[in-house]
């Protein structure tokens, strides 16, 4: 049988074979007009399909940068015509200022840590008493309510989340217009269930759920879900799962809402010894 040959004889006759193709392609390009055109096309398009798939992978990891930046832009973009329509509102004479008009202001923020593995999770937000941020401002979303600020220092807020058993937000089924607590049902973080929906209010599967504006922390008509199946409770009032539009495993940008005449609510209501708190 006949000998293999020694492995760096074998890599001296590719690089030979290597040096003597480059040699020929170098002498064609400078002898012919047509042939060097034909060797500049195709090595410009190696360089260009090189270059294509260098720069889809820089955009494919570049698309989470531009994903935020857009979410915030959005954010700040809402705040905006939230004041143009405030603004539009206050110049007509026959418009009223009232609490669910022009009592709120908005703040865009930016949840920088959050938790969604136990019963009373938490979040923490970029905006603090600096930014004009004070405790029991609601928090939401263009998809609903994420939660109430709790506590607040120089450059941050804490919050309790949505996703926390203690918390409750009174929502109101569109078509019947029945109220209740709207709580998170402590499993999947797209679902909450609202109840104590008295058995005579009729409402339909996928009916939406909106904030009821009966307290003093959100506004009304903030769209949360949709609604679900219901389970009657002690035979007199039913207990509806809500579908949530807002899934808070996948939350970054929100916006706080301050009312700005929460004191002036919270006055009158101790004095008809009313509490139209949401928080419990």
């Amino acid at each position: 049988m006949p000998k293999e040959r020694p492995l760096a004889s074998r890599i001296i006759n590719l690089a030979v074979f290597i040096l003597l193709e480059t040699a020929s392609l170098l002498m064609l390009s400078h002898n012919s007009t047509l042939q060097r055109l034909w060797i500049a096309r195709l090595s410009h398009g190696f360089m260009a399909k090189t270059w294509g798939a260098t720069q889809s992978v820089r955009n494919y990891f570049g698309l989470k940068s531009q994903n935020d930046e857009l979410a915030l832009e959005n954010e700040r973009l809402r705040e905006t015509l939230r004041a143009y329509e405030l603004a539009a509102k206050e110049s007509d004479p026959a418009f009223m200022p009232s609490v669910k008009e022009n009592g709120f202001r908005y703040i865009p923020a930016t949840i920088i840590k959050s938790g969604t593995s136990s019963q009373h999770n938490y979040l923490i937000l970029d905006k603090g008493s600096e930014d004009g941020v004070v405790a029991n401002s609601g928090i939401v979303s263009s998809k609903g309510v994420i939660g109430i600020v709790d506590a607040v220092s120089k450059h941050y807020s804490y919050a309790i989340s949505f996703l926390n058993k203690e918390l409750n937000i009174s929502a109101r089924i569109d078509t019947s217009g029945a109220v209740g607590p709207l709580a998170w049902d402590g499993l999947r973080t797209d679902e909450g269930v609202l109840r104590e929906i008295p058995l005579q209010f009729k409402y339909n599967i996928g009916d939406t759920v909106y904030t009821s504006g009966y307290s003093a922390i959100f506004p009304p008509d903030i769209p949360l879900g949709v609604a679900g199946e219901a389970k009657v409770i002690n035979g007199a009032t039913n207990e509806i799962r809500v579908k949530l539009f807002q899934d808070h495993s996948a939350l970054k940008y929100v916006t706080i809402i301050e009312n700005t005449r929460i004191r002036e609510i919270e006055e009158i209501s101790k004095s008809d010894n009313i509490s139209g708190e949401d928080k419990e």
